[in-house]
């Protein structure tokens, strides 16, 4: 797995997410309620945390509590790191359960884009838009994704576009992402005032 996603301006935090698959699918668990290079950044804080190893195996079968500690460490890996810890073990469990304990199998075995959109929702952390914004990530980031993930990942999977992380492969892109991120809040605070 190689890909091309620049997100954290540290590049061994991008390497880790570019180059392996749980780091992958861990920071898309991160990515909620905080900032994209956080979330981005946390698998590599997790593997120093975890003596250098960032593994399916050790994170499913970790003491909770113990999961919990690392994650609460300062600086926090989360801004809800109790919580978000017992996640990242519930998708390192699933994958266990699901796919050999293989991150990378949930795309690579997947028949077409449907199947990978509906694998990624059965995840857990994973509704609707942020399984869509996974599936064109690995399509348009990683080139790794099966047929029909463009379709499946609906707007996210459009080329050219600037909606999500799948779209960032550089600094000037994680500022068009945020531009829009900003756009797309403004105008749904314009329309709930204007329904108040």
């Amino acid at each position: 797995m190689k890909g091309t996603l620049a997100v954290t301006g540290d590049d061994a935090a991008d390497h880790l997410v570019n180059t392996h698959p749980l780091a992958l699918l861990l920071a898309m668990v991160l990515d909620q309620q905080i900032p994209l290079e956080k979330a981005f950044h946390g698998p590599r804080v997790l593997k120093e945390r975890m003596g250098g190893t960032l593994s399916v195996e050790a994170i499913a079968e970790a003491d909770t509590d113990e999961l919990v500690t690392i994650f609460s460490r300062t600086p926090a890996l989360h801004r809800f790191p109790a919580s978000m810890a017992k996640r990242v073990q519930e998708v390192c469990r699933h994958l266990i359960t699901e796919y050999g304990g293989e991150a990378a199998a949930v795309w690579e075995t997947a028949a077409d884009g449907r199947e990978l959109l509906a694998r990624m929702k059965a995840m857990p952390g994973f509704g609707d838009q942020k399984a869509k914004i996974f599936v064109a990530l690995v399509g348009k980031r990683l080139g790794a994704a099966p047929r029909g993930w463009a379709e499946a990942a609906g707007d996210y999977g459009e080329a050219g576009s600037f909606r999500s992380v799948a779209d960032i492969d550089s600094p000037e892109a994680l500022k068009q992402v945020r531009a829009y991120k900003q756009e797309m809040k403004a105008k749904a605070k314009a329309n709930a005032e204007a329904k108040s």
